[in-house]
């Protein structure tokens, strides 16, 4: 009997072991509409993340696979995809869990270049409205001190990778993102706000003070919930409202 038990206990794990991603593919230049493809898998084959199961398939079972991926630890945002219904990187999402089946989309609401490939055009030209570099009119005497206290107000900002994870969350930026700017574009802005060597905060604030740019994020929070990097944007662009009523 206990040989009986410890036979089942294996089967039991073995059918653990085994996982099925569901896929969304995408291929303009072949097919009109999009397609599903599953693919079985064994996380005793490959590494421990979504990733790894992905790089497995397209090196053993399907090259035509197509995804972003770079630094392999969260810190590029490269990964950026939709899995089981959330906004994550797939380097972070842990692929030994109790799923057997894992279904993976590209980010929501966004132009799809090829299978899990989201068009970021649009979101990177947004940052570069927001000015993310430095701006200093006073004369430099050397080096442009700052002090722990101030160097403290940056913590939970500067460490946004750009996934894009939060902005493809935010139901305002699905239907607004032509003039909303998004939560992660606004949380950049605030980064440069909260920046004491910046001399252009006024400027910032009046750029951002707009019924669309910031003043279209409702508060919903998605984009809090859903950031990999456990950052708030929603506190972020609380923060900027306030700024710009105190002007």
């Amino acid at each position: 009997m206990f040989l009986y038990n410890n036979k089942l206990n294996l089967f039991s794990l073995a059918k653990i072991s085994q996982k099925y991603l569901r896929v969304y593919r995408w291929n303009p230049f072949l097919y009109k509409k999009p397609w599903f493809n599953i693919y079985p898998i064994s996380i005793d084959s490959c590494g421990p993340m979504v990733l790894d199961a992905l790089i497995w398939i397209k090196n053993s079972q399907d090259s035509t696979l197509t995804f972003r991926r770079s630094c392999r630890e969260g810190i590029c945002g490269s990964c950026s995809m939709n899995i089981n219904g959330v906004n994550t990187l797939a380097c972070l999402r842990i692929l030994n869990t109790s799923e057997k089946f894992i279904t993976i989309y590209p980010l929501p609401h966004m132009y799809v270049i090829k299978d899990l490939v989201p068009d970021l055009t649009y979101f990177y030209s947004q940052y570069k409205l927001i000015s993310p570099w430095l701006i200093n009119s006073k004369p430099s005497q050397g080096e442009y001190l700052q002090s722990k206290l101030d160097r403290l107000e940056l913590d939970g900002l500067y460490e946004c990778i750009l996934c894009a994870c939060c902005s493809a969350s935010c139901p305002s930026y699905w239907w607004n993102q032509d003039k909303y700017l998004g939560p992660a574009i606004l949380l950049q802005a605030y980064r440069w706000v909260a920046e004491s060597r910046d001399s252009n905060m006024v400027s910032r604030l009046n750029f951002l003070n707009h019924k669309m740019r910031l003043f279209r994020c409702h508060t919903i929070m998605n984009c809090s919930k859903t950031c990999p990097k456990f950052l708030n944007p929603g506190k972020a662009i609380a923060l900027l409202k306030y700024k710009i009523s105190a002007l």
